[in-house]
């Protein structure tokens, strides 16, 4: 067959079809992402010859029940009104072709197979497989074995029969980090496929240096035409920048999904067209979340799906969610845990879908500059009947948390006060001894660890949402000048490159060493804490102001050291710099009664303030507040 005959005989599937394309890395994609796409022996090397073929080697056996291509049967199960799949795929070659499906606890059922004796000509297989064991778990994928030749696979695909309504995409993307953003929009723009669905595409640009500025963006409009917008806004955070895709699409476009996506990640583009299919397939309007594999290692999904414990008000990994897997060492097949269907209450935006009429229905998000305005707005949503589904197979490789300070830096603000506000508005327990106990604890424990801005931070944030509601859309534009100039005043906020920029350290490294050991038991605990806090109440050694005791890595930068220190310079998350903590009592004392006071004006004020934020909503997140904070760009 020739390579036009081939591709006018591939275009019979129906776009509106397919669920799931069987893809390959791209180009400019590390060897280590390849255990994502596929499950090979160590001696067998596939040859990937573009985005859709492979070629298999002979005598060999090679799966495709990998990350990307396995079919993540249970969550179409569970929500959309697909019944069955049918894997269409076009080959060449010898050998057979086997499909696989598992249970949720990860063992492995034959469904069917066919052998392949086509070696010189194009040979279309069509294999369906029902959907109806596949609630509570499992996945389905096949395998390729191939006898004395090659087998060449091609525009491969997990597809339906069913009719699918056609809906486009328009993406909202926020940037402070033009580069990133920049690469972003030309993943976006080389694939036809994903250019077919996509309406538009919002930039909100808050940085200093602007994208339109920046290599790469003339290639990335001529890829996308006028499908790109660029609108340079004041630096208004993550909830400002996202909130302006949103605003735009629904207010300026037809689109019936709006995917927001961070600037600082690299794209598999084919995420958009399958969270564009699930939504499209939905039984009901659901938000569709992509997973996030780790920038930094590349193989390794990083974060699952999560959920908000609404009684403690912390976020964290969904019940049965894998966190931190690297399928560079345990496949999809062989990890059990990956194959339970876990259900989500949020998804970061990172990468995340929403259907125009979730939007409509629910509303813009709360103006909180960054953190938890993601996870409110998912739980806002399932108040009024819309559910998160963190959905396998789609994914964005972003940065992880782990190596962020974000808990302990400026950041720690709207940690601190954004937590409070979703806690007023959505936790239907009574959690004002909850947040007295872990704040109390909280405050101790940076305290010990002579992290006085973070406290100081953290304190201005209580004093803020006691505040009320009145002045968070004010506070998008001040609070983040506000917290930077606050941060002045401690020297454990100023970051150096290298701790060679300050004095060589005194202090005994054995004696260090010994002190690592963390308490494990109450009595231990308490005891080391008392004897830190008696420590800390005691001035300080006049020299070690000048010259710190010991050098401490991230990893060690424990309260239960610190505490028992004079000072001490240590490392950020990232490894990017160091601070030169000091410790001192009058600091200490200050911080530690201002957060008693909070504390328990907090748990006596709550009842009021959950009151005062749930009847500030409706305004909080109109679509004429927002215009206005937009129509104010500076």
């Amino acid at each position: 067959m020739t390579e036009q005959a081939k591709a006018a005989s591939a275009t019979k599937i129906n776009p509106t079809q397919v669920l799931q394309r069987v893809i390959m890395p791209r180009d400019e994609d590390p060897l280590d992402v390849r255990p994502l796409y596929l499950d090979e022996p160590t001696n067998v090397h596939s040859h990937v010859s573009g985005r859709r073929a492979v070629t298999v080697p002979t005598s060999a056996k090679v799966s495709f029940a990998s990350y990307f291509n396995a079919f993540p049967a249970s969550y179409w199960k569970r929500w959309t009104v697909v019944d069955d799949v049918v894997l269409r795929m076009r080959v060449r070659g010898a050998g057979r072709i086997d499909v696989y499906r598992s249970k949720p606890n990860g063992d492995t059922i034959h469904l069917d197979g066919q052998v392949i004796r086509s070696p010189k000509a194009w040979f279309d297989v069509a294999l369906t497989v029902s959907l109806k064991p596949f609630e509570d778990g499992g996945w389905i994928w096949f395998d390729v074995f191939t006898d004395d030749t090659t087998m060449e696979i091609d525009d491969a695909a997990w597809t339906t029969e069913q009719p699918l309504p056609a809906q486009t995409v328009a993406i909202g993307m926020t940037t402070m980090r033009p580069v990133d953003a920049v690469i972003a929009l030309r993943a976006l723009g080389e694939d036809p496929a994903v250019l077919s669905v996509l309406k538009k595409v919002f930039v909100a640009d808050q940085g200093a240096v602007k994208v339109r500025n920046t290599p790469g963006y003339d290639e990335a409009v001529k890829a996308l035409g006028d499908k790109l917008e660029i609108i340079e806004q004041d630096n208004l955070g993550g909830s400002g920048g996202f909130t302006r895709g949103l605003y735009e699409a629904i207010e300026h476009t037809d689109a019936d999904q709006i995917m927001l996506m961070d600037d600082d990640i690299r794209l598999e583009p084919d995420a958009v067209l399958r969270s564009n299919a699930f939504a499209r397939a939905a039984a009901q309007p659901v938000i569709v979340g992509s997973h996030m594999l780790n920038l930094q290692a590349r193989s390794r999904l990083h974060s699952m799906g999560e959920v908000v414990d609404l009684g403690t008000c912390y976020w964290r990994a969904a019940p049965g969610a894998v966190t931190d897997h690297d399928f560079g060492t345990e496949s999809l097949r062989e990890t059990e845990e990956l194959h339970a269907r876990i259900d989500a209450t949020y998804n970061g935006w990172w990468m995340c879908l929403f259907p125009r009429e979730v939007v409509q229905r629910t509303g813009y998000p709360l103006p909180l500059f960054i953190k938890w305005d993601d996870a409110e707005y998912s739980l806002r949503a399932l108040e009024r009947g819309y559910p998160t589904v963190s959905l396998p197979g789609s994914a964005v490789w972003h940065m992880p948390w782990t190596d962020k300070n974000d808990a302990t830096d400026w950041q720690a603000y709207f940690h601190t006060r954004n937590r409070l506000v979703l806690a007023a508005l959505h936790s239907p327990y009574d959690v004002r001894s909850t947040l007295l106990k872990q704040g109390l604890k909280l405050s101790l424990r940076h305290l010990l660890s002579m992290e006085y801005s973070t406290v100081a931070v953290q304190q201005k944030a209580i004093e803020d949402f006691l505040a009320g509601p009145s002045k968070l859309f004010d506070s998008l534009r001040t609070a983040l000048p506000e917290i930077r100039e606050l941060r002045k005043n401690y020297s454990d906020a100023q970051v150096l490159p290298s701790a060679r920029e300050f004095p060589t350290p005194t202090f005994d490294m054995v004696r260090a060493e010994q002190m690592l050991t963390p308490p494990t038991n109450p009595v231990t605990i308490a005891s080391e804490a008392a004897k830190a806090l008696m420590h800390n109440l005691r001035e300080p050694q006049a020299a070690t102001a000048e010259r710190p005791q010991i050098n401490v890595p991230a990893s060690n930068a424990r309260w239960f050291l610190l505490g028992n220190l004079d000072s001490a310079t240590v490392s950020n998350a990232d490894g990017s710099g160091v601070a030169f903590r000091k410790r001192d009592p009058k600091e200490f004392r200050q911080l530690m009664k201002r957060a008693v006071r909070n504390y328990r004006r907090l748990s006596a004020e709550w009842p009021r303030m959950q009151k005062v934020y749930r009847d500030a909503l409706p305004e909080l997140t109109s679509v004429e507040s927002w215009r206005k904070v937009f129509e104010n760009n500076g």
